[in-house]
């Protein structure tokens, strides 16, 4: 590297214990449990730069892999070894066998080394040409990192040991900021010491009063509260608008969901207000969108879904595990609302086993837009975020939309959807609905080391195949979804005739 910058140079020379190039990047994340290895990353002149800051004084890694192991992955390795930087291109083959690049596509921008961490920054394009390198897009990415005590020598980087792992992120990630202007008041509904069965999957749902306020106000961020050691336990988390209609009584317990002896009061809460699902963060809205509370179309009671994921059958699980909700009187322009997309969740919906790639459609058709649209909102409504969810046979969801017959720019997608990596994506422009319009929702799955029949349903071993659509101005649509046809499906797989049996009175 030829003409370092003067504040690199500046850096090194000083042994400072801090630093950087001076341009922020904007989203931040801890790669390891122990916070050892910090990554930051952000647009930069068309290109991505990233920033890591590890405590090591020898190399650091850092690449994207197809499945977040080391075969195939696309890796750069850097340091500062007697006070000069380096940072290499590299590559791992199927076998794992690490090589370094003929074409460097990774450009150092700042590097430094104190006496407990080495901080190096870098870009990169998100479209290299390098059949070595990995494109990134908005899809889910599954990152690796690795670190060592020593520099990299004359015969390539040393075997890193422990000190490495992976994590799925959204590197495009179109949101400005999470992080809160000011001190703001919020609520929580938090389960209170849920006892859950030693089953693969509950359903756990739980009634709760939204707080009394004497004005409009709008929830304009919502983070999960997930009890610490219960992160692989929450699989996801809906928010139901109920009745109003109730006295505080429906308060006193909660009950398990879609069961015979469920609440009769759980049946009005048909509205999703809020959707959380497993790996994602806090989400917040944009500055001119909130949620309402606080007017007489909005919530009073409300009903927490929660899905426990237990595979391993454990006992004694209790858990406290939630939603919190920032409020503000300061009132934005637009209410939000949301609308499930997608399949609806049946028997109906049937996946094959053994096959490497299958695909299902859910169906919000015009029909269904058009009557909800022209009724309350003909000039339409704005989506800024939407939440694409699957289980574990999902490789790949894509929310697409038509307008007369011609397909508009992709609503959202995820070509390397993640099980434990589901969070709203922001849309880098609001897209708007038109009566007339329809919406698809496609999945795509693996059930290549499966022998049976997968079925939609309830179940993390069961599928779904469903998109959630923050949009603006709220309209009365809750749920657009269709039902596979289940007779075609019977004629596919070669059923002729089906004889319903002659019921005698």
């Amino acid at each position: 590297m030829c003409g370092w910058p003067l504040l690199l140079l500046w850096a090194l020379l000083s042994g400072a214990a801090a630093g950087g190039s001076g341009r922020a990047l904007p989203h931040h994340t801890v790669l390891d449990p122990q916070g050892e290895y910090w990554l930051s990353w952000g647009p930069r002149g068309g290109r991505l730069a990233f920033r890591l800051e590890v405590r090591t004084a020898g190399y650091v890694g850092f690449g994207f892999s197809p499945t977040g192991a080391m075969a195939a992955a696309d890796i750069v390795v850097g340091g500062v070894a007697q006070g000069r930087p380096y940072l290499q291109d590299y590559f791992t083959n199927a076998n794992r066998e690490l090589k370094k690049d003929a074409q460097q596509d990774y450009h150092l921008e700042y590097a430094m080394e104190n006496s407990t961490h080495t901080i190096i920054e870098f870009t990169r394009e998100l479209h290299t040409c390098d059949i070595n390198d990995k494109s990134i897009t908005e899809s889910t990415v599954r990152v690796i990192w690795a670190y060592h005590h020593e520099d990299v020598g004359e015969a390539g980087p040393k075997y890193h040991d422990s000190n490495r792992g992976t994590k799925s992120l959204r590197l495009l990630n179109h949101e400005t900021s999470k992080v809160l202007p000011t001190v703001v008041p919020y609520f929580d509904l938090v389960n209170q010491d849920v006892p859950i069965p030693n089953k693969g999957t509950t359903y756990w749902c739980q009634m709760f009063k939204i707080p009394v306020f004497q004005e409009k106000h709008h929830v304009i961020k919502v983070e999960p509260v997930i009890q610490r050691g219960h992160e692989s336990l929450v699989h996801h988390i809906l928010l139901y608008q109920c009745s109003s209609s109730f006295n505080d009584s429906i308060l006193d317990y909660g009950h398990e969901c879609y069961h015979p002896n469920m609440p009769d009061a759980f049946l009005t809460c048909e509205t999703v207000i809020f959707a959380w699902a497993i790996g994602g963060e806090g989400f917040s809205y944009p500055p001119h969108v909130g949620l309402s509370l606080g007017t007489p179309l909005d919530p009073r009671y409300v009903l927490l879904e929660v899905h426990y994921d237990n595979p391993t059958y454990k006992e004694g699980l209790i858990d406290n595990s939630g939603l919190r909700l920032f409020h503000t009187t300061d009132i934005r322009k637009y209410d939000a609302g949301v609308i499930e997309a997608g399949l609806w969740v049946s028997l109906f919906h049937t996946i094959p086993p053994g096959m490497p790639e299958f695909r299902s459609e859910g169906h919000c058709t015009l029909e269904c837009l058009e009557e909800a649209l022209e009724a309350e909102k003909p000039s339409g409504i704005h989506v800024f975020a939407v939440l694409l969810h699957a289980h574990l046979a999902g490789r790949g969801i894509r929310l697409r939309h038509f307008r007369k017959g011609e397909e508009m720019r992709l609503l959202a997608y995820d070509d390397d959807f993640d099980f434990n990596f589901q969070e709203f994506q922001y849309l880098k422009e609001e897209q708007t609905i038109l009566p007339g319009d329809n919406l698809i929702t496609e999945c795509r799955y693996n059930t290549k080391d499966r022998a049976r029949m997968t079925w939609g349903g309830l179940s993390t071993r069961n599928e779904m195949c469903l998109s959630y659509l923050l949009y603006y101005p709220r309209i009365n649509l809750t749920r657009c979804a269709s039902i596979p046809d289940i007779m075609e499906q019977l004629q596919f797989i070669g059923v002729k005739e089906i004889y319903r049996p002659v019921t005698v009175l």
